[in-house]
């Protein structure tokens, strides 16, 4: 989430370097593995989330709680978008948000997430193979012209997060090494290597190289980070507050992110020299960091 927050925030600004934005279209840079991050992540615990309450509450009572909660995330990115538009209807591109995308992505995992681990990945990816034939034969240009692809590449999307929990299956599984976890990773990685030459690799296609790879790279990043942290026996409380309510710091972002699109905000937003803008950047992570803090103090955690 904090990565999501400074990737929406840079992406405006003229003087920072293309390589912390979003690809144009065909290509990869780092701000292109962030929202595949966040997706891996809610695939770690997708699962155990599912059979935890399953267990206490019931299927019924369980699937209503997560058709109802993916439902609340994409209709929240709805209302921002929609905001967007009204504010600045140049800067709006297409009516769909990543919050959407998301909810979406859930909605479609929601349908396989019972089933074993072989079926959720022949799932994902008999569905990433036939979103990438619509996608080349008829959807492309509706694709191309919506932020985060719009409705149609929720399908990419969704695929990624099944093929997500694949892994997350692995990783809790495994209890000396990771050898078939990283082997899983590595084989993604190359199928969407090989993949790419044929697939553009593209995070506004959301294309099924894209996928591929980006998924890949989070596992493997993950596990570098789990290993070390736990190596070092690393602490950093900055991740558990931001951890404990990231949707509603998503959301507060987003509402500092509006005064950035009003008028008369390219003077001392998009045209701002490299040290203005980390300077802003600097004080808006700071006061989104102390609300974490004393959210987390208080102990109040927000969840749909």
């Amino acid at each position: 989430v904090i990565l999501m927050v400074l990737v929406d925030y840079v992406g405006g600004i003229a003087s920072v370097p293309g390589w912390l934005k979003h690809a144009p279209d065909i290509g990869l840079t780092v701000a292109d593995l962030v929202a595949p991050a966040f997706i891996f992540a809610m695939g770690l615990t997708y699962g155990m989330s599912f059979g935890r309450r399953a267990a206490r509450e019931g299927l019924g009572k369980t699937y209503y709680h997560f058709i109802a909660r993916f439902l609340a995330i994409a209709g929240i990115g709805a209302i921002f978008t929609a905001g967007a538009a009204l504010v600045a209807p140049g800067e709006a591109r297409g009516a769909w948000s990543v919050l959407q995308a998301i909810g979406v992505a859930g909605l479609i995992t929601l349908a396989l997430i019972r089933t074993g681990t072989l079926a959720r990945l022949l799932g994902g990816l008999a569905l990433l193979v036939a979103y990438q034939l619509v996608l080349d034969r008829f959807w492309l240009s509706q694709v191309l012209s919506s932020s985060h692809g719009g409705l149609q590449a929720s399908l990419g999307w969704g695929a990624m997060l099944l093929i997500s929990t694949v892994l997350a299956d692995l990783f809790h599984r495994a209890q000396r090494g990771r050898f078939v976890y990283v082997a899983a990773s590595a084989a993604l990685l190359a199928m969407g290597v090989l993949a790419s030459l044929v697939v553009p690799l593209s995070k506004n296609r959301v294309s099924l190289s894209y996928v591929l790879i980006s998924v890949a790279i989070s596992a493997l990043v993950f596990l570098a980070f789990d290993v070390f942290s736990r190596r070092f026996s690393l602490r950093l409380p900055l991740l558990r507050w931001w951890g404990r309510n990231p949707l509603l710091l998503y959301v507060i972002h987003i509402l500092l992110l509006v005064a950035q699109l009003l008028p008369g905000s390219q003077r001392w937003y998009a045209g701002a020299p490299l040290w203005s803008a980390f300077a802003q950047f600097a004080a808006e992570f700071a006061v989104m960091s102390l609300i974490a803090w004393r959210l987390d103090r208080a102990g109040a955690h927000v969840k749909l």
